[in-house]
């Protein structure tokens, strides 16, 4: 990766989230370790964490938008924001960029994948598969599982992504079928 003069080499996606793997194994034992020195150990785990996540908030308040908008755009930075509450583009868009960047590798295999909406909590998706209308078989169970892990990374504040079926995703009722009365038998007033 990059390098600065004097800095230390730049880790890779990789080399991070193995990084961030170890983290958490260590974090588990000491979560589960008895006694004072560990709750003081995952005190102070918190707090560092308190104070980088308003160190980056910071960082986000200067005035250059810019500069957010590519703190946002890089995956590690991204997460940072989101764990610390502050990214600066709602659940719903970033859901949606992770669907449009599925999309080609979808539609290159006869599908479609659509962002329907985001609720509170919960992304909502249709999914066509080759033959398949809005899903069947393993290939639509991976395809869906693929958009569901996209989804979450994107917006690890959304707790769903759940499938729409073709005839909720937008479906078209004609003004004058909600307002026209059904005939009535002769001879009935």
């Amino acid at each position: 990766m990059a390098e600065s003069a004097g800095a230390l080499p730049r880790l890779g996606d990789g080399e991070v989230a193995a990084r961030i793997a170890h983290i958490d194994e260590l974090l588990e034992k000491v979560e589960s370790a008895p006694g004072p020195t560990a709750r003081a150990a995952v005190d102070a785990v918190r707090a560092l964490t308190e104070v980088y996540g308003e160190a980056l908030a910071r960082v986000l308040d200067h005035p250059d938008t810019a500069l957010a908008e590519r703190l946002a755009e890089d995956e590690l930075l991204g997460h940072l924001l989101v764990l610390h509450d502050i990214h600066p583009e709602p659940p719903a868009r970033r859901a949606a960029r992770a669907v449009e960047r599925l999309r080609p590798a979808v539609q290159e295999r006869g599908g479609d994948v659509e962002l329907i909406d985001v609720d509170e909590r919960t992304a909502r998706i249709r999914l066509e598969t080759p033959g398949c209308g809005s899903g069947c078989g393993s290939s639509s169970t991976d395809v869906e599982e693929a958009v569901r892990e996209a989804v979450l990374a994107a917006a690890p504040e959304l707790t769903a992504v759940e499938p729409v079926p073709e005839a909720d995703a937008g479906a078209f009722v004609p003004l004058e079928a909600l307002t026209r009365r059904p005939a009535q038998p002769q001879g009935a007033s």
